[in-house]
């Protein structure tokens, strides 16, 4: 255990070694179309034998091993395969966005494959309607894609769900959107206020406030969670605050620190990437203390708990000149409180 009492949960192990076929706006992992990562085969032999020593000398921990940028590996099936043998969520369920377009009969048999292999649900995230979300998306053809994706998933019986980001230049269109959705047979369409990491920071000046949500029709009000999305007052005036307590740490695997990490003791891996989230918020104030400091006490934009605590603390970096390597960067080894 780190300082701050903070206790590490999990540990992922990712290689971004999977091309995007698109280039979102709000990219979490701004893809600019140059893999950082590294040969397949290695990281994932490298992820087992961190599984099976977490298994017989931390069980307390959980573990995760995931690719990105899209799921479009070359070895889908055998990738899912072996992401349950490590019991991780990929195994279970997939984002299937920025895919390679196929044909109907191509995404039936691409669906059909990964349910036979244990897929219980597959999630897509759809901007808006057809011109504006292909648009973001950043890639003309791609809601169309979408929406044969879901088609199909409906006529084989596998489980689908949509999340749609919510600014204030995509709200209008929520209604004709779900509207169309909703004819698909959906586990859940849910609606979310878009995150603020990656380039997800650009989308800051589009921020939907409580007076646009306000102004929204009630039955899709009710597909926003609004214990988890409030305005900035709201959360300034909650109590008591979410703080984190517990982490969950992730080693990104590259040519430059793959060597580095597999000559690593797994027990200084943990060390290591414990010491990488404790040095960063160390020279921050704490939560409480940045939102006395930046906090608008009438602010109306709507945040996660973690996006407004990551809004005052680049606020507090950027004021004071700060150089610190950035655990909320998640193309590097990075770290997340909840």
């Amino acid at each position: 255990m780190g300082d701050h009492g903070m206790k590490t949960t999990s540990i992922g192990v990712q290689n971004l070694c999977v091309p995007c076929h698109n280039r979102c706006r709000y990219c979490l992992l701004s893809w600019d179309g140059k893999l950082p990562g590294m040969d397949y085969d290695r990281s994932s032999a490298y992820a087992r034998r961190f599984h099976e020593w977490l298994r017989e000398n931390r069980p307390d921990l959980s573990f995760q091993f995931y690719f990105g940028y899209s799921m479009e590996h070359p070895r889908l099936l055998e990738a899912i395969d072996f992401m349950q043998s490590l019991g991780s969520a990929g195994g279970r369920f997939l984002q299937l966005d920025g895919l390679a377009f196929r044909d109907e009969a191509q995404t039936a048999a691409f669906l059909g494959g990964l349910r036979a292999h244990g897929i219980q649900d597959i999630n897509l995230t759809i901007y808006g309607t057809r011109e504006y979300h292909d648009r973001f998306a950043g890639r003309r053809g791609d809601y169309d894609y979408l929406l044969t994706i879901l088609r199909t998933a409906s006529d084989i019986g596998l489980s689908a769900s949509v999340g749609i980001p919510v600014t204030r230049e995509n709200a209008s269109q929520l209604p004709e959107l779900i509207a169309l959705l909703e004819q698909n047979r959906l586990s859940s369409l849910r609606c979310f206020i878009p995150h603020a990491e990656g380039r997800g920071a650009s989308l800051d000046p589009v921020r939907l406030r409580g007076s646009d949500f306000d102004a929204l029709l009630p039955a899709i009000q009710s597909r926003f969670n609004r214990k988890v999305f409030k305005t900035e007052a709201e959360w300034l005036s909650s109590d008591p605050l979410p703080i984190p307590e517990k982490r969950a740490l992730t080693i990104s695997l590259t040519p430059e620190n793959v060597d580095f990490f597999q000559a690593l003791p797994f027990d200084e891996t943990i060390a290591y990437l414990e010491k990488l989230d404790d040095d960063y918020y160390s020279v921050l104030p704490s939560i409480p203390e940045l939102m006395e400091r930046y906090g608008a006490p009438a602010g109306d934009g709507l945040y996660s708990f973690r996006d407004l605590c990551l809004h005052y603390q680049r606020r507090y970096v950027a004021e004071h000149g700060l150089r610190l390597y950035d655990v909320t960067d998640e193309r590097g080894c990075f770290s997340r409180r909840y």
